[in-house]
């Protein structure tokens, strides 16, 4: 994990225009939560994609946000560890009660976490890989979360990837618990399977499922989507640009810093990366047909899929922030987005989206 850090350009804040972001609702019923459509992905401004804002910049982003009318905004305690909601909670703190804070649990993290485990364990990316969803060390994390976000409730709870030691039951009758104490008001799952889903859903209802989805990385379309539409559970696609490589920001030559934590996906190996920039390249061609940038076509994409997706884009960025919500402008006729299917279906991805310690961690 890179401790660098960057300075922003002030002049990234001279125009926050607010923008008239539409709404989008997760779940059904008393698992319906409104959030905007288009949310913030926080982790980047603690972990995997250094250079690093310093602290006082990082909270001007996320302000900066808000004040664009995002009021969805994504962080986990593993972020860091910790580092990332206490960020989050320190800026929202003067907005709390006009926004959405969705964060996470379910990894066992050095401090207590897991009776006896001590150190947590990290693969070659730093990330860690002990899964810890015991009622007793969620009891203790929701603790922790509540504390460093500065408020009395979470919005939305996800149990961050399935601990499969522990019964989807036991979780879910937890979240029930926690509900029921007015301590989290909605919670759901991350890379969880289908059948896993289902499962926790009939103990506690499950407001959304947040997963990789994008243009690159489509296979929630074979099994997840039809079971959430089935359900009546929302989507929440993280690195809905895949990562970058659906902004238009890279080329067949482009290679990432070792600390950087593409440089440990095996689709952006070098490799790899010649044969995959071909995805980029089409989305860059849309753009450029409707006059809008790569960015907005990938989200604007994202939303015509479902009405209940909202996507999370990260970035640190002002100037992308200002983009990525005009992604929620861009619409398509249902012909455009068959004929933007029949590409994509004959566009090969060429290597593994994440490295096998992560990929084992999902879909349980």
């Amino acid at each position: 994990m890179s401790t660098n850090t960057v300075r922003s350009a002030d002049d990234e804040f001279d125009d926050i225009t607010p923008v008239d972001l539409p709404k989008r609702t997760l779940g059904t019923g008393s698992a319906a939560l409104e959030v905007s459509a288009i949310g913030l992905g926080c982790m980047g401004f603690t972990m995997s994609w250094p250079p690093f804002l310093p602290h006082d910049e990082s909270i001007r982003v996320i302000r900066a946000a808000y004040e664009m009318g995002e009021r969805f905004f994504d962080t986990a305690e593993v972020y860091g560890p910790f580092a990332n909601e206490e960020l989050v909670g320190e800026a929202l703190e003067p907005f709390r009660d006009d926004v959405v804070i969705a964060t996470k649990f379910g990894f066992a993290l050095h401090g207590g976490f897991g009776e006896g485990e001590g150190e947590a364990q990290l693969d070659s990316s730093g990330r860690v890989q002990q899964t810890d969803s015991r009622p007793e060390t969620i009891r203790k994390a929701v603790e922790g979360s509540l504390r460093r976000l500065r408020t009395d409730h979470i919005d939305l709870y996800y149990q961050h990837r399935v601990d499969t030691k522990v019964p989807i039951e036991d979780v879910a009758g937890v979240m029930g618990e926690l509900m029921a104490e007015g301590k989290i008001l909605h919670w759901g799952l991350s890379e969880a399977a289908p059948a896993t889903v289902r499962r926790a859903h009939a103990i506690t209802p499950v407001t959304a499922v947040q997963n990789e989805y994008s243009m690159w990385w489509r296979k929630p379309e074979e099994e997840l989507i039809p079971t959430l539409d089935e359900l009546g559970i929302g989507l929440v696609p993280f690195s809905p640009l895949g990562k970058a490589m659906l902004a238009g920001r890279f080329t067949a030559s482009t290679r990432f810093a070792a600390d950087d934590y593409r440089s440990h996906i095996p689709r952006f190996s070098p490799d790899h990366m010649a044969h995959n920039i071909a995805m980029s390249d089409y989305v860059e061609s849309l753009a450029l047909a409707k006059g809008v940038a790569p960015a907005q076509v990938a989200l604007g994409w994202l939303l015509a899929r479902k009405p209940w997706i909202a996507p999370i884009p990260g970035t640190k960025h002002v100037d992308r922030l200002r983009q990525n919500l005009g992604g929620a402008a861009v619409m398509f006729t249902p012909d455009e987005l068959a004929a933007i299917d029949r590409t994509l279906d004959s566009i090969t991805i060429e290597g593994a989206r994440y490295q096998p310690t992560q990929e084992a961690l999902t879909n349980h």
